[in-house]
């Protein structure tokens, strides 16, 4: 208990100091006042029990511990070189991932990789393949912390600044992915898919919502303004089956296919995802070349992966 008490007569005594700098609000100064109280109140102490005061203040132990912390962190964060065999064993393993990628298997690709980094942290395209392989699962963030690794260890590795890129172009962090997108042509200037999703990148950094405007600079007010598409999309919506199921769906009020005052019903959806589909092939049917500037739109605007699927 005298042990505790000493450490609470420390605490008071540098909560105490930060009052006296004055350098704090008004809010912070009473909070700090409400906590000495609270702490005085819990060990039977106070700044007048200086025989609890140890030699050092609280700011010095701290300092002293968190220097002797830093120096072990040093000594520990020494390149230890793997041997012939590791070396040789997280190359296996990395065969063994670019396989699971082949096989689309990308959770146990990233597996792969990860034991291969184990045993040879140092070499930066195990880094930049499991990168890939994150991608491929949607886990994006790691796919970028993995290209920071592969570039901390070669900062000349196009790849990675490849890969980082439509990582962060998948985030919607398109400003930085241009960045990404020019070092890589730098280090790779005849690499047409750099160039490509470069391009796209600069496009939607530049675009800006708005109110005819769908994600990515989708032109939705073309498509509204193309006579056979609202033809179309008239004789849908006039359609007596579909008026009647977006008419309870909307009130709440009615449910045709089930009970009133209830949430729409799955027969009711499927009813309602038929209607579209049939609206869908006869789009297709009666203006193919509609479909296909659609389609168009889409890829312009959708980042390649195929020069980041090899895997090395």
């Amino acid at each position: 208990m005298a042990d505790q008490r000493r450490l609470a007569f420390s605490i008071i005594q540098f909560l105490h100091n930060q009052l006296q700098n004055g350098s704090m609000s008004p809010d912070a100064q009473e909070s700090l006042e409400v906590a000495i109280q609270c702490l005085e109140t819990a060990f039977g102490v106070s700044m007048e029990d200086q025989g609890l005061a140890v030699s050092q203040t609280l700011p010095e132990i701290f300092e002293a511990v968190a220097g002797k912390e830093l120096e072990h962190s040093r000594t520990n964060s020494e390149p230890v070189t793997p041997s012939e065999d590791d070396v040789a064993e997280a190359e296996r393993l990395k065969t063994e991932g670019n396989e699971q990628m082949k096989a689309e298997n990308f959770e146990a690709a990233v597996s792969f990789y990860g034991k291969a980094i184990e045993l040879n942290p140092a070499n930066a395209v195990y880094f930049c393949n499991r990168a890939a392989a994150y991608s491929k699962l949607g886990n994006y963030a790691g796919a970028v912390r993995d290209c920071e690794r592969a570039i901390g260890i070669d900062p000349n590795y196009s790849k990675a600044y490849g890969r980082m890129g439509l990582a962060l172009s998948s985030l919607n962090k398109h400003t930085e992915a241009v960045v990404y997108y020019k070092k890589a042509l730098e280090l790779d200037p005849d690499n047409d898919t750099y160039k490509s999703n470069l391009k796209i990148a600069e496009q939607k950094m530049k675009e800006t919502p708005s109110p005819t405007g769908g994600p990515g600079g989708f032109d939705l007010a073309g498509l509204l303004n193309n006579p056979g598409f609202m033809s179309m999309a008239s004789n849908l919506m006039n359609n007596p089956q579909v008026q009647q199921l977006m008419s309870g769906m909307i009130s709440g009020g009615h449910n045709p296919m089930g009970a009133t005052g209830t949430s729409p019903s799955t027969n009711d959806l499927a009813s309602l995802i038929q209607a579209g589909q049939q609206f869908a092939q006869q789009m297709q049917q009666q203006n193919p070349e509609l479909i296909e500037q659609l389609r168009s739109q889409i890829r312009s605007r959708t980042p390649s992966a195929s020069n980041e699927d090899q895997q090395e």
